[in-house]
């Protein structure tokens, strides 16, 4: 009987200190809790008092299109330049002095690199030497290259062309340390180094086989930052019915034309309207390649030289050919006779554009030209943040190719220049041309934790990822230091 009433105290002993441990445990969960909740509502009030003391001024400016002439990279006028190669001694820095000294305002230049001292066989070291030095000397010009091999420049490649295709295999290979050196700096190399001028057409290599061979060469010794472009969408499908050159130049390889608005078929570009059927070049009729052309070159750069003076070439009619083309460059020497035709005509639509020599109007548009449409700053209490957007248009004949680095960068007196902001935006869905219309949004969000009391000036920038060239907008606001000012935050 004593030890049950034992075991009976000793439970009631267990149970009332269990009880308190308990107790005890639910009392420091809701002083933790009670922390929490704590903190958590102070957060909360500070992020209210931060959003009831921030206002947004936006600039009430419209950003309307300017007619200016813009200084940007990868497209434009061009001057083409001829250099012969050999083993004697160069002095490519007096060379390419001498050449250029007169072209002040062109972005890009077309290099054409004569070889045909090695037409029997591989390139000696001084000839690879010199193209070295002169592609060093061309690197200070701080023009982007457009580069072409070839083994004539007097229209007789039957003549001088190497009579083996290793031969000329062998010479790309030889280039490979050369052509990655300068990647960046290359923009474009056309052809496959044969034909009249380097042009592709006159050459004994002009089967799917050679064709497929030649291109996957080039490829294979070529930075992928490179473009590639090839005379006729003909020779374009040829080598790209090889799969494995498909996948490796999709994006790559491009087009050049130097027979543009020549005549109906630009020289020979499109089968003649006489022939119903597929010709031995395989070529489709002009309709079928100018569709074509529109749609590939969404992705890959097309331009050349604009010849022989005829209705096709007229202002209005080049225009519209220009732009379903997506044309990024032409030669600004030849043709001279369209050239200076251009320059009489006047450009008569109700824009900014109105009354401006076709030549001008035409150099504008050529390759991309974007401007901006619209631009809103937000706040997003949500989030505690400010919500940007920047309307884009491109109303150039042509994509921008290469895809630039868009940034949003704040300045305030107090703090200085912030850390830019990436934005986000498909802007190379502005293809230019036909699609002029199409707009892209560039998107980001500032933090409004991150900023301390004052007023900040807001910045679009946009910058060419190889060359770190400022891309210039063709808006009538002109760019400050940081960029393009879109608006206003002040913090109270």
């Amino acid at each position: 009987m004593i030890n049950s009433q034992k075991k009976g105290r000793n439970r009631t002993t267990c149970y009332r200190r269990t009880s308190g441990n308990i107790l005890q445990r639910m009392k420091g969960w809701l002083y933790v809790i009670r922390y929490i909740l704590t903190v958590a509502a102070l957060f909360v009030c500070v992020l209210l008092w931060k959003n009831m003391r921030m206002k947004i001024y936006v600039e009430s400016h419209p950003f309307t299109e300017s007619s200016r002439e813009l200084r940007n990279p990868y497209r434009g006028f061009y001057s083409l330049y001829r250099f012969w190669i050999s083993e004697d001694e160069i002095d490519c820095r007096q060379l390419v002095k001498e050449k250029y000294y007169k072209d002040k305002d062109t972005e890009i230049t077309l290099v054409q690199i004569c070889l045909q001292a090695y037409r029997e066989g591989a390139i000696g070291e001084k000839g690879l030497a010199n193209i070295e030095k002169l592609l060093c000397e061309l690197e200070a010009l701080d023009k982007q290259l457009i580069i072409r091999f070839a083994y004539d420049a007097e229209g007789q490649n039957v003549l001088v062309e190497p009579e083996s295709l290793d031969i000329i295999a062998l010479h790309m290979q030889q280039l490979e340390p050369i052509l990655r050196k300068y990647g960046k700096k290359i923009f474009i190399i056309q052809g496959l180094f044969t034909g009249n001028w380097g042009e592709m057409n006159g050459t004994r290599y002009n089967s799917s086989a050679d064709l497929q061979r030649l291109a996957g060469q080039l490829e294979a010794v070529t930075s992928s930052s490179t473009y590639l472009a090839v005379r006729t969408p003909a020779q374009w499908r040829s080598i790209m019915e090889s799969e494995p050159l498909k996948e490796a130049l999709e994006g790559r390889l491009g087009l050049f034309n130097d027979g543009m608005l020549g005549n109906e078929t630009d020289f020979g570009t499109y089968r003649p309207k006489e022939l119903l059927e597929p010709d031995s070049l395989f070529r489709q009729s002009r309709e079928e390649e100018l569709d074509f052309q529109n749609e590939l070159l969404c992705t890959v750069p097309n331009g050349g030289e604009v010849i022989n003076n005829n209705p096709y070439n007229d202002f209005e009619n080049a225009v519209s050919g220009l732009a379903v083309r997506r044309v990024t460059y032409l030669n600004q020497d030849y043709d001279l006779a369209v050239m200076n035709k251009w320059r009489e005509a006047v450009w008569n639509g109700e824009d900014c554009f109105q009354g401006m020599d076709g030549y001008s109007y035409i150099e504008r548009h050529l390759g991309y030209r974007l401007l901006i449409t619209e631009a809103s700053l937000e706040e997003n209490a949500e989030k505690n943040g400010i919500d940007v957007a920047v309307t884009l248009k491109n109303v150039g004949f042509a994509p921008i190719y290469k895809k630039p680095k868009i940034k949003l960068t704040l300045y305030s007196e107090k703090e200085g220049q912030s850390t830019p902001i990436e934005m986000k935006c498909d802007i190379q869905k502005l293809t230019g041309g036909e699609d002029a219309e199409l707009t892209e949004t560039a998107e980001t969000k500032i933090a409004l934790g991150e900023l301390q009391r004052g007023e900040y000036e807001v910045y679009f920038h946009m910058e060419d990822p190889d060359t770190g060239k400022e891309i210039q907008l063709a808006n009538e606001e002109e760019e400050e230091e940081y960029g393009y000012h879109i608006g206003t935050i002040s913090l109270q």
